[in-house]
């Protein structure tokens, strides 16, 4: 019975402590240039035209993915302050999947979200992303600061992006 409540309190404190990033050669580099046709279904943008200056997250979903839904609630519920990141959050599913993704919830609402489809498949070869949800961070200078697989926390985002 001891040890059980041990393992238990271990089990617990694992989930206080931040996701691990993934580790990558490209920390420390620029963000590439790819191509997002985005949800309007006529705006094409590419990497190279967003701005430094403000830090930059890259979210790779999955619509019907439920890690990558959790992962939209928590950027959502921190939204109040993660407000000085631009977000771009996009997949390589069918346009109407992410169409159906970007309505239910509601990211019209949010100035600092940009939604597409990386259509050229470029984000998941370039970094060998080996599911969704995976997150790149980038600071204000648009170099990567950090790279994750699976759901990670707002306050981590946050302090990520502001290295």
């Amino acid at each position: 019975m001891k040890n059980a409540i041990i393992l238990l309190l271990l089990v617990g404190l694992c989930g206080c402590f931040g996701r691990e990033p993934e580790k990558t050669v490209l920390k420390g580099k620029s963000m590439p240039s790819f191509n997002l046709l985005l949800a309007d279904s006529i705006t094409h943008l590419n990497t190279i035209s967003i701005p430094a200056g403000k830090p930059i997250v890259l979210f790779y979903f999955g619509p019907n993915c439920p890690y990558s839904r959790a992962q939209m609630d928590e950027i959502i519920e921190n939204m109040p302050s993660l407000k000085d990141i631009q977000f771009y959050i996009f997949t390589t599913a069918p346009f109407p999947e992410m169409k159906g993704f970007y309505d239910h919830y509601q990211l019209r609402k949010y100035p600092n979200m940009a939604v597409g489809l990386d259509y050229d498949n470029f984000f998941s070869d370039y970094f060998k992303a080996i599911g969704v949800p995976y997150m790149a961070i980038y600071g204000r200078d648009k170099r990567l600061n950090e790279a994750f697989v699976g759901k990670v926390g707002g306050s981590q985002i946050k302090e990520i992006a502001e290295k």
